[in-house]
């Protein structure tokens, strides 16, 4: 079954969800703490992650060009508009149930860190292709574990990035044979690395928001991702067009 991993990943992101939120109280000291710790884990992973490409001009254009495109979208925009949606379901008078944020600043921002990097694209791609769901087994666990802390702090919008992920990594997974069959192994492995370093630059922006350091427009950038991946046969084929004439 192509989403079954898929399926096990937005289950962990509930129960971890869940847990966090039976969490007891825990004092605003605490709290800002542990989120420091993450915004500084968080921002490191995207360094990481941001290091695998040695094509950095790639990587900046993709940004670019993903960034214009998300804002003309107003993905951040309408993110949020959901997120408030989905609170204004849960609470009439617009705050989250549990009090501990709101329901939108918890949706969006673990859609993002869920949804961004080399497992939420690999696992589901072997899923589909092989049907092997051991890298989202793994990435279930990974999640799981972030949403007890993050529910623990950001409230119930935690659980609903689990929509996030289910459609995401479900679209990839029931795509992947048609994805397997337009693209070779090695342009598939090309372009896993130019969206993990483009996705470690969004992610880098997610840490810097749970830092507070500044507001950054991560969801308006998510286009970048798609431009990555459209870059890396582009490049090939103009790199081929270059061969033949010089």
């Amino acid at each position: 079954m192509a989403l079954w991993g898929t399926i096990v990943n937005a289950i962990a992101i509930i129960i971890g969800g869940l847990l966090g939120m039976l969490l007891p109280r825990i004092s605003e000291g605490i709290k800002s703490t542990v989120m420091q710790g993450l915004g500084l884990a968080i921002t490191v992973l995207g360094i990481t992650m941001a290091l695998k490409s040695n094509q950095i001009v790639l990587v900046i254009m993709s940004v670019v060009i993903g960034g214009i495109i998300g804002e003309l979208l107003r993905i951040e925009y309408r993110l949020g508009q959901l997120g408030d949606w989905l609170q204004s379901i849960m609470r009439k008078d617009g705050s989250a149930a549990d009090g501990t944020g709101s329901i939108s600043e918890g949706f969006v921002t673990c859609t993002l860190i869920y949804c961004i990097g080399a497992m939420a694209i690999l696992g589901p791609l072997d899923s589909g292709l092989r049907h092997n769901h051991d890298i989202l087994y793994t990435k279930s666990l990974l999640d799981g574990f972030l949403s007890i802390i993050f529910a623990s702090t950001l409230g119930v919008g935690v659980i609903f990035s689990a929509v996030s992920v289910f459609l995401m990594q479900g679209v990839i997974a029931l795509g992947a044979t048609l994805i397997a069959m337009a693209f070779s192994q090695a342009s598939l492995d090309v372009m896993i690395v130019q969206i993990t370093a483009v996705g470690g630059i969004l992610v880098i922006g997610v840490g810097i928001n749970i830092l507070q350091i500044k507001k950054i427009n991560v969801a308006n950038m998510l286009p970048a991702l798609v431009i990555a991946a459209i870059a890396v046969p582009l490049q090939e084929h103009f790199t081929g067009w270059l061969n033949r004439f010089f």
